[in-house]
């Protein structure tokens, strides 16, 4: 069966819009666990655009599940989650004009810069997972560095427009599952999912766990996050 995490970023965003206290990405993180959800997800952004330090301490504290910080491949960050040791730390690209994170991470191309931190949280008990595009060099690299996990991007699949295209990218993200899987990696699997089109790619065995925020949000805006996360916990199982 697989696993919900919730990425809570979006609540922290509406916070930042007035600067001031609520909504509170901690209570959301607490309702949505006492929903079902498996675990919660947060992006410690360099410009803390939305998720503070605060909310990361606090939740490290608060949450019963698990905690998955993600962050840039960045030193300073790498020390604030050594110290607060979340559950799970997945490294994702970052860039300041981005309205969210664009694609994978290269592993490939910045191999020696990824591995420096994977060593680094290693020696600090953490583990980590890698969001990377669904391409078998990425995932042989994600294993050869010693990653735990890796995080597939699933945008290319949820926003693809014609049902060839979909169909593509389907085949696409359970190859690079199945790889993932044969070397011994755990498998995640997010971006762009939601009600409509997360349930096909429960075909895929090797996904453990889907890490959804956006669309969640966006539901619970209309129906209430309780129901919102029942609904998509229901649909990934």
């Amino acid at each position: 069966m697989a696993r919900l995490g919730v990425n809570v970023d979006h609540v922290a965003t509406l916070r930042q819009a007035r600067g001031g206290s609520e909504p509170d990405p901690i209570e959301a993180a607490v309702l949505a666990e006492l929903a079902g959800a498996d675990g919660i997800v947060v992006h410690l952004r360099e410009d803390r655009r939305h998720i503070q330090d605060r909310d990361l301490t606090l939740l490290r504290e608060i949450i019963k599940t698990k905690l998955d910080l993600e962050m840039a491949a960045d030193d300073t960050i790498a020390k604030i989650a050594l110290s607060v040791k979340p559950h799970l730390v997945t490294l994702v690209p970052e860039r300041r004009q981005e309205l969210t994170t664009e694609g994978g991470l290269d592993v490939v191309g910045q191999r020696d810069r990824v591995e420096k931190i994977i060593q680094l949280l290693h020696e600090g008990g953490i583990p980590v997972s890698l969001f990377i595009e669904p391409d078998l060099n990425q995932v042989k690299m994600a294993h050869k560095i010693a990653a735990d996990y890796v995080e597939l991007h699933t945008g290319r699949y949820a926003n693809a427009k014609r049902a060839k295209e979909e169909q593509a990218e389907f085949e696409v993200l359970a190859q690079a599952a199945k790889l993932a899987y044969k070397l011994g990696l755990g498998v995640n699997a997010g971006h762009g999912l939601n009600y409509r089109n997360v349930g096909r790619l429960r075909q895929i065995p090797e996904i453990v766990e889907y890490n959804i925020g956006h669309s969640i949000v966006a539901r619970a805006l209309m129906v209430g996050l309780d129901r919102a996360v029942r609904e998509m916990k229901e649909l990934v199982r």
